[in-house]
């Protein structure tokens, strides 16, 4: 790929009010990153404001000189080999920076995550699976903290690992996982959606769970108690239409009340690697849909009778895009086409779960 091209994308995806719905969006409707940007002022005017500061080619270059020097690299939604089953989340990622051995994302996958302060006990028992499972020829995804993330990257190192962190691919955190997160960069893969350099805040984390939830066939979650990350990420991946499954705990203990819920819930009680593996499979074999599926429609121009329509239903109050479509009668392409206008306008707030609202 060219450094044009990489720098293209870059200063797309680094621009503020440019998410990853608006990212793929513009690409599809304009051909590649490029000529969105010089779209960007006509789109903005047409949603009745001014168009986002594109970020500078300096910005863009420097990431990028950035990665080469950590001997990473920066890893597309357009690439070949970015990982399928994560491209179907509408919020996939646009760019990723990697370390390591990238097919390990495209073998069948499996999430495991747990509590931070976790029991010795599940400590043991995530190594264990996660060390079953890799010899099966599963890949174990996780996210390098504290407890059940630890022990799941440790016993599935041999079998092939992959560690998301929060921060930048440079970062490490916590402290004492420095040498899990070189090995997993050099014996694994390791991922990172946030810039070089970035430290990592409270909001990055549900991002990087959406991420350990995306690549994943199936989430297992070891131990957790109720609000915990945890099951943020299980929620994620049971939105995805991915399995969730949960290693059940004595009821006395906080920390296994999360799991305990989750079953109760639906979620698969899993006691070995066999249980898992009887979950994921026939996922793993129905295939993947293409990267290009689902979340965008052929683009079509909106007239101002349709605008006034689409922006008449938007109100401070989120609605979901699909309660859109209906309301206002109109195609999905129009619709999409004039909320993207008015995102780009900063008049539009996008919201989790596919809900907008006018900001």
């Amino acid at each position: 790929m060219a450094d044009d091209t990489a720098v293209a994308r870059l200063r797309l995806i680094r621009t503020a009010q440019i998410g990853p719905v608006t990212y793929r969006q513009l690409v599809a409707r304009f051909g590649d990153a490029a000529s969105a940007i010089e779209a960007l002022p006509q789109l903005a005017q047409r949603g009745g404001g001014r168009a986002p500061a594109v970020a500078p080619v300096a910005v863009a270059e420097r990431e990028l000189a950035a990665a080469r020097k950590l001997g990473a690299r920066h890893l597309f939604i357009e690439d070949q080999d970015y990982p399928a089953l994560l491209a179907e989340l509408d919020d996939a990622p646009p760019a990723m920076m990697v370390r390591g051995n990238v097919a390990l994302a495209q073998r069948t996958t499996v999430a495991m995550v747990g509590a931070r302060n976790a029991s010795a006990a599940a400590c043991r028992f995530a190594r264990q699976l996660a060390a079953e499972l890799g010899r099966e020829g599963a890949t174990v995804v996780s996210g390098l903290a504290r407890g059940v993330d630890t022990a799941a990257h440790v016993g599935s190192l041999e079998g092939g690992t992959i560690g998301v962190i929060a921060g930048g691919i440079d970062v490490v955190y916590p402290p004492e996982n420095a040498e899990l997160q070189e090995r997993i960069a050099s014996e694994g893969l390791l991922i990172a959606e946030q810039p070089p350099g970035t430290e990592p805040r409270a909001r990055h984390f549900p991002y990087r769970n959406r991420i350990i939830a995306g690549l994943s066939l199936g989430t297992v979650v070891v131990e957790a108690a109720p609000r915990s990350g945890s099951l943020i990420t299980a929620r994620l991946a049971g939105e995805a239409g991915r399995e969730v499954m949960a290693v059940p705990g004595s009821p006395l203990d906080p920390r296994a009340q999360g799991c305990n819920g989750l079953i109760r819930e639906g979620a698969t009680l899993v006691q070995s690697a066999a249980d898992v593996l009887e979950q994921i499979r026939p996922i793993d074999a129905r295939g993947v849909r293409s990267p290009a599926g689902r979340f965008v429609s052929e683009p079509e121009d909106a007239s101002d009778a349709e605008r006034r329509a689409v922006t008449g239903l938007l109100g401070p109050v989120p609605v979901s895009v699909d309660e859109m479509i209906r309301q206002s009668g109109l195609s999905p392409a129009v619709v999409q086409t004039v909320l993207l206008e008015l995102e780009l306008a900063g008049r539009l707030e996008r919201r989790a779960g596919g809900l907008v609202a006018l900001v």
